[in-house]
Parts: structure tokens; C-alpha cells; sequence
């Protein structure tokens, strides 16, 4: 079969007296018919030159399935006279949502069946659901196009009956006043995709009538809708990539005044949470790693303020500990913190007693402070769903490479976990005993250590000879923690070593890490990834010619960089719904997300900028050379990467690089978007194929 070719249609783009030659730029008409036969042939050509896998891909796609418990459950958690559940059946794709009235003993009401709500659609999926205080009513959102533009949907809780009114073009989620009628929501342009309104809605009203409380004209910030733990207040964030600012009402008063929280700043980012009579702040003030402080009512000329002038520190700034976040309850203070890459939970008890002294005795079993502590050199921890506040028992979440998700509660007084659940597993030849989770290091170009976490079968693994697929994020601070997936144990299985790159870009270590992967240091994220493939080779972890990559969305950005500075590098590569047209993008502020971005990139409209991205961007640096086999994968309704960079992208590699038998394969799924298939096995069908073709680039289909 001959591979596809896209006409070449030049189109001079020119700022800053330089010019870029786009000979596909036209391909971002989703409209134009030959776009999409476009697209129709680079598919077909894929799964033609991939058809010699398709019985392995249904043997990968089977094998991951059925590791999976058919019949399950969530961990129920209780909530304003609720035990809430979400479950799945065998032979259905998508969830059950129901609640059990005070005992889980008590009759089970179904919430949302979505698999009958589903019926008919291609892609379905909710979002946001909450239930109004008096426990009648749920709101809840629909997306049937894979765009994350969500109708607002009702369903009245005590006759079944899912009301008539509905509210497009929203993010999803609402959040509901103390009168349980009135609701606010975050609106979205239906262009940009950017929540840019927080509408109030009285239920029984038309939509028409509703009331815009608050509108976002920074175009470099969105905007949400929230409410504290206590409940007493409601909240509206506007964030931009480096920007807070909240203001709030009391939920018993949703047609008052909003207040300013405290006004937003460049480069200050603050996040608060409200119990008892005090405000909590995580913030970034004259703390580049955070810290946690508090406020009270405080009277300023006149006026009841909450300004940071009023603040108390609680938590001080540490130089080697990221404060990530907090949860306040009655009796304690839950801080979730991020030291050396790993993920840690400190509980901290009677909290306005506890003495400087006291700190420094983090371990001593006396002590007001401790740590929940877990065995595992490599792991994740995070809190989980914690809706009490009166308790002395806090939902807990761990995983590791080697250890399935695992749900517990733990005793904040007495310090001991009751383990709740743990990801079934349902495969006769797994044993975590079996396989080996460690943390290696790469010395990055200008010296830095840069942290590895990888996972081998140790009965597959022989020094020097395994493939190896390094994986990585690194952008807007996103850890990627070192977690469990009962899907990658194919992989494992069959002889692959798998390890992540915590580069730069992600803030595995700490605020400096995400600063220094990001605008004009850029171009350490993918030097870091670099320095982590030759260590990986160098100390026998792959096998020189078996070095694999993948990465998605902006690690999609790191995978077209790698390949540009280092092509020969690597065996095989997966760039999924990539980010690759960063100048044209930046440049064009109707795309979405593009315009709250620029603190994240920069914006190429300032020269400096344009010519560092302009260096690394992935599709204006492809040239003639060899570049490894690559499977790219992308979405026609992608909302956050439009699916003409990877078309663009795979175009200009067809036509520039000189070795054209290597594979090189794109699918674009023509029904969905960024998050890929809806249904819960669906998605695996992609992780089948992705696997197949790594599989068979390292010549270990066949075991």
C-alpha cells in the first residue's frame, strides 16, 4: 500500500521579519472534505502496514481485560447522611452511580446507570456530579462529543425524574447554594474552550434569565466555581498559569456580593480552604515552595479583610519540601508534600498547640507530628475522598510500580491503616515478588541529578539485553509518580523494562524543578530526557539498539524534540495526541488554551520568544535525516491538541525524511478527542495497539 501524501499548499507565515514555509497548513480545516479523506488515508494506511499484528493486538487487548475484576466496586464514603458508591458490571462499558441512605446495609438507590444513558452515542461521558444539601436533586454534566464542552443535566432524586431544563456549553460541574435551588456554573466559549463566566441559575428558571455573577476579561486566566470544606462559603478561582485570585460569598447568600479574597499578583499563586472561623492559605508568597498560613475575620478601615497583610504563618517555607496541599478536619491538619520526587502525608494533631519544639520531632511516637509512613523506596500517596470533618479517620491512596492501587483508611489518633481495597489482579502468574521497582539517576547536561523510577520482571531481565520504554510528561509542574498499571504488565511480562523520566518541566523536586523545564528553559526538558536514555543504556537497564520513548499531549512536544536532537537514538517511539506546532499555535489566540498559556511557553508575539520556540518546535525543526519507526495518535474533536499539528507533523516527516520504508503510522480516531475512548475497556483497544507496535519494533511480538 503506498503511503498516504498530503498536498503541498504553501502558506507564508511571517512576524518579526522571518518567515516559516507551512506546506500544510491548510489541513486545519476540520470542514474541508479532502482534510478528512486525508485523515480516512493515513488510518487506513495504518492499520494495512500494522494488520500483520492484529491478531496479537486482540491476544494484548483480552489479556489486559481480563486482569480486571468485571464485577466492581468503589470504596463507599459517606456524606451528609449518604454512603456513595460507584460500580461496574460485567458486560457493560461504563459506570453505575448509587447511594445508600445512612447504612451500606440499606437499599441501594441508583443514581445514574450511564450504560443506558449511553446507549445510541459513540462517546459518553459525565462529569460533576453533585447533589443538592437537602439530598433531592443532582446536577451533572454530558459530553457526547469528546470536546469537554458539557450539558448541564438535572435529575430529581426522590421521583426518578430527570427534568426538562438543560444548560450548554459548560465545564461540567455545579455548585450549589444553601437554598437548594440556586446553583452556579463555569460557561466556556464554545471557540476557545475557555471557562471565562460563572453563571447563576435558580432552579424551575429559564436559562435565558440567568445571571453572569462574574466574567474572566483576562483572556490569560480561567475561571471555576467551588466550595470550602465547611461549606459555609462558595468560591470563585481565576487562575492563570502563575496567577491566583479568589473571591467568596456565603452559601446561605447566593444573590449577595462576592468578595475579593485577596487581589491577584504576578507570580503570587494562592489557594485557600475555610473551617471553624479561620481561612487556610497554601501559598506562594515570598515561598517558592509554599507554604501554609491562616486568617481570621480581621477588620481593615472598616471593612471585614481577609488580605495577606492579616495572614499568620502556620507552615513556613522549607528549601527541599514542595507543599502540594492540605485538608483541614476538627482535630488535624493533613499536608501532602512532595520531597525528592516521592509523595508524603504528614498529619499534624491539635493544631494551634504545636510548638516549634515539636516540629523537630517529626518521628517521636509523642510527637504532634508525624508522617504516614510506607516501606517502598519508589511510591505514590495522596488523600483521598475526605468530605468529614469531625474524624479521626482519613481516606488514604498508595501504589507503587510493583503494588496495585490500594485504598485505606487511616487512624490519624492511633496511627494504624485498615486497608479497605486493593486492585484486583486477576492474572494466576502475578506476584509483586516477582518484579523489581527501584530509582536510578541521570546527570542531566549542565550537571544536574535527574530521577528515574523504572520496574523489570526480574525473571525477563538479563543485563544489556531487554527493550526498555522510557516514558515522560515534564510540563506546567505535573509530577509523574511512580504508580502501578495492571495494563503494563504485557509489557513487563514479555521482557520490557519500563521507567519514567522525572525531568524538568514536571516539579518532582520542588518549584525550581517546573521553573527551570519551562519559557526559555525549555530545552532542559529534553536534554533531561536525553541524559536519561544514555544512562538507561549505559548501565545495562536497555539494550543500546532497544530503546524505546513515549510520551503524550506536551510530553507529545518532548517526543518530537528528542527525535529532532537525537534520531538515532531511539528504537521506536509513541507520540500520543503530541503537541507539536508550538509556534503557530502560540500564535493563534482562537485556538483553545492557547491564550492562558503563555506563561507556561511564552508568547511568540515578543521576538525573544518566538525564536527559542522556533528552535525546539518539533514540526518547524524536522529535516532531512533518518528518524526512528513512530506510531502518532490523535483525535478529529481533541480540545486540548488540535488534530492538525499531528497530521501536519506526520506530513512534513513523509515528505523530509530520507529513510521512507521505516513505519511510520498515524490514527486519528474520528469520534473522540483528547481523553481518547469513553468506555471503561475501550481505551485498551489504543494501549493494545500502541504495545503491539513497540512489541514488534524490538522483535518480541512473537512471546
Amino acid at each position: 500500500m503506498i503511503q498516504p501524501k498530503a498536498k503541498r499548499k504553501p502558506e507564508t507565515l511571517t512576524i518579526h521579519n522571518d518567515s516559516r514555509i507551512d506546506n500544510y497548513f491548510w489541513l486545519k480545516d476540520r470542514e474541508n472534505l479532502e482534510v478528512i479523506a486525508y485523515l480516512n488515508a493515513e488510518n487506513a494506511y495504518g492499520v494495512e502496514k500494522m494488520k500483520h499484528t492484529k491478531a496479537f493486538q486482540e491476544k494484548l487487548y483480552k489479556e489486559i481485560v481480563d486482569r480486571f475484576a468485571q464485577n466492581d466496586m468503589s470504596v463507599p464514603y459517606f456524606y451528609n447522611k449518604y454512603w456513595y458508591i460507584t460500580r461496574f458490571e460485567e458486560g457493560f462499558e461504563y459506570p453505575i452511580h448509587a447511594r445508600k441512605y445512612t447504612s451500606l446495609e440499606s437499599p441501594e438507590e441508583i443514581l445514574l446507570d450511564v450504560n443506558g444513558l449511553a446507549k445510541g452515542f459513540s462517546y459518553y461521558t459525565i462529569a460533576g456530579r453533585s447533589i443538592s444539601p437537602d439530598n433531592n436533586i443532582m446536577a451533572y454534566g454530558v459530553d457526547t462529543v469528546s470536546r469537554r464542552l458539557y450539558t448541564l443535566h438535572f435529575k430529581n432524586l426522590t421521583t426518578g425524574e430527570y427534568l426538562q431544563e438543560t444548560i450548554p456549553n459548560t465545564s461540567g460541574g455545579a455548585v450549589w447554594a444553601s437554598d437548594n435551588k440556586t446553583i452556579f456554573y463555569t460557561l466556556k466559549d464554545t471557540e476557545t474552550l475557555r471557562t471565562h463566566k460563572i453563571m447563576r441559575h435558580v432552579l424551575g428558571t429559564a436559562v435565558n434569565d440567568d445571571i453572569c455573577v462574574y466574567e474572566e476579561l483576562d483572556e490569560t486566566f480561567v475561571c471555576g466555581v467551588g466550595k470550602t470544606k465547611s461549606e459555609k462559603y462558595l468560591l470563585i478561582g481565576s487562575h492563570s498559569t502563575i496567577s491566583t485570585e479568589y473571591r467568596f460569598l456565603p452559601a446561605d447568600n447566593p444573590t449577595g456580593d462576592w468578595q475579593i479574597f485577596e487581589p491577584r499578583q504576578r507570580d503570587h499563586e494562592y489557594s485557600i480552604n475555610h473551617s471553624e472561623d479561620t481561612f487556610y492559605i497554601l501559598t506562594n508568597w515570598q515561598a517558592k515552595n509554599f507554604r501554609l498560613m491562616t486568617v481570621q475575620w480581621t477588620m481593615d478601615n472598616g471593612q471585614l479583610s481577609t488580605k495577606k497583610a492579616h495572614w499568620q504563618e502556620l507552615i513556613p517555607h522549607r528549601d527541599d519540601v514542595l507543599l502540594e496541599g492540605f485538608d483541614v478536619f476538627k482535630k488535624y491538619l493533613v499536608l501532602s508534600e512532595r520531597k525528592e520526587g516521592l509523595t508524603k502525608l504528614c498529619i499534624i494533631e491539635d493544631l494551634g498547640r504545636v510548638t516549634d519544639d515539636e516540629k523537630s520531632k517529626i518521628q517521636n511516637p509523642k510527637s504532634k507530628i508525624h508522617y504516614i509512613p510506607f516501606d517502598e523506596e519508589v511510591y505514590m500517596s495522596y488523600t483521598g475522598t475526605n468530605p468529614e470533618y469531625d474524624t479521626d479517620i482519613l481516606r488514604i491512596g498508595y501504589s507503587s510500580m510493583t503494588t496495585p492501587s490500594t485504598v485505606y483508611d487511616y487512624n490519624m489518633q492511633t496511627r494504624t491503616f485498615n486497608q479497605l481495597k486493593q486492585e484486583a489482579v486477576l492474572d494466576a502468574t502475578f506476584d509483586p515478588k516477582n518484579y523489581l521497582s527501584k530509582r536510578v539517576y541521570a546527570t542531566a547536561e549542565d550537571g544536574v541529578k535527574v530521577p528515574i523510577s523504572l520496574v523489570y520482571n526480574k525473571k525477563m531481565f538479563k543485563k544489556n539485553k531487554n527493550p526498555l520504554m522510557l516514558y515522560a510528561y515534564g510540563s506546567y509542574g505535573h509530577s509523574i509518580d511512580p504508580s502501578f498499571s495492571s495494563a503494563r504488565l504485557s509489557l513487563l511480562n514479555r521482557g520490557f523494562v519500563f521507567a519514567i523520566a522525572h525531568i524538568r518541566g514536571g516539579q518532582e523536586l520542588g518549584r525550581a524543578w517546573y521553573d527551570d523545564g519551562k519559557l526559555l528553559k525549555k530545552k532542559n526538558t529534553f536534554t533531561d530526557f536525553i541524559a536519561c536514555g544514555d544512562v538507561l543504556v549505559k548501565e545495562g537497564y536497555a539494550a543500546k539498539n532497544k530503546l524505546c520513548a513515549m510520551g503524550g499531549s506536551a510530553g507529545g512536544l518532548l517526543i518530537g524534540a528528542v527525535i529532532n536532537l537525537r534520531p538515532e537514538m531511539w528504537r521506536a517511539v509513541i507520540a500520543a495526541v503530541p503537541f507539536v506546532d508550538v509556534v503557530s499555535t502560540m500564535l493563534d489566540e482562537t485556538i483553545p488554551l492557547t491564550t492562558g498559556e503563555f506563561d507556561e511557553w511564552g508568547n511568540p508575539k515578543n521576538e525573544e520568544y518566538y525564536h527559542y520556540m522556533k528552535s525546539y518546535s518539533p514540526y518547524d525543526n524536522v529535516t532531512a535525516k533518518k528518524y526512528p519507526p513512530m506510531l502518532i495518535t490523535t483525535g478529529l474533536h481533541d480540545s486540548q491538541v488540535q488534530y492538525w499539528e499531528p497530521a501536519k507533523w506526520i506530513a512534513k516527516l513523509r515528505e523530509l525524511r530520507t529513510n521512507k520504508r521505516a513505519p511510520l503510522y498515524m490514527f486519528c480516531n474520528m469520534e473522540t478527542g483528547h481523553g481518547g475512548a469513553s468506555g471503561r475497556f475501550e481505551r485498551f483497544k489504543e494501549t493494545a495497539m500502541e504495545y503491539a507496535f513497540m512489541m514488534d519494533m524490538c522483535d518480541v511480538m512473537n512471546s
